[in-house]
């Protein structure tokens, strides 16, 4: 089995502000931080000089990013349509803690954030960021569209059900009572909005990711 590569955790806000070198202990410094601003980065040099920056100007960009893609292929996919919204999960294991967001795609201020969850899915989460995201829509009377980088979320939307194998017990009972509330939002209510799936290899990472990659 490979190492892995050690990590580096950048938090511009929560409980306590700097440079960590341990997710675990970064996770306690954002639970239950409103609009908490984090980030991990591959090196300690790169994340002690983010640290002097704005949070605003390393989420969403993934370190060394480098798109495989032809000129011919990135000028068919164009660039990313800023009258939008992006929305995104993240989970430390599968299942593990999970929290999700939105964010403006082009600022990419914060517009809603969910969790940390003791227990979920990168799926669950994504699905969960989506529906989110419909409802932050259709409250405001937006007409943007919203991005994910999830097809199995997409698809789970479609279907209005949230395919997931995780089996409900109490830890996970905050999440499955989100998953409940979700579904029948979406069998209840109509939507105009139009989801796009990020082009990743295009466009970098999405803007609400948080970072963890």
């Amino acid at each position: 089995m490979s190492k892995s590569k050690k990590k580096y955790y950048v938090i511009w806000q929560g409980h306590k502000t700097g440079v960590f070198e341990s997710w675990n202990v970064c996770k306690k410094l954002i639970k239950d931080f409103s609009g908490a601003q984090y980030k991990s980065f591959v090196s300690k040099e790169a994340a002690e000089e983010a640290f002097k920056g704005n949070y605003f100007d390393y989420v969403g960009k993934k370190d060394n990013f480098k798109t495989e893609l032809t000129p011919e292929q990135l000028k068919k996919i164009g660039k990313p349509n800023y009258n939008s919204i992006s929305v995104d999960a993240a989970s430390s294991g599968n299942p593990g803690v999970m929290e999700y967001r939105g964010v403006d795609t082009k600022s990419k201020q914060q517009l809603f954030i969910q969790g940390p969850f003791a227990q979920g899915t990168n799926n669950v989460g994504e699905f969960l960021a989506l529906v989110h995201g419909l409802s932050f829509l259709k409250k405001h009377k937006s007409e943007r569209l919203i991005y994910t980088d999830s097809r199995t979320a997409m698809s789970w939307i479609r279907k209005k059900k949230c395919n997931t194998k995780l089996e409900r017990n109490e830890k996970n009972k905050s999440v499955f009572d989100l998953v409940d509330r979700a579904e029948v939002w979406l069998k209840t209510n109509t939507y105009t909005t139009t989801i796009v799936k990020w082009e990743t290899k295009a466009w970098g990472e999405i803007p609400a990711d948080f970072g963890r990659k």
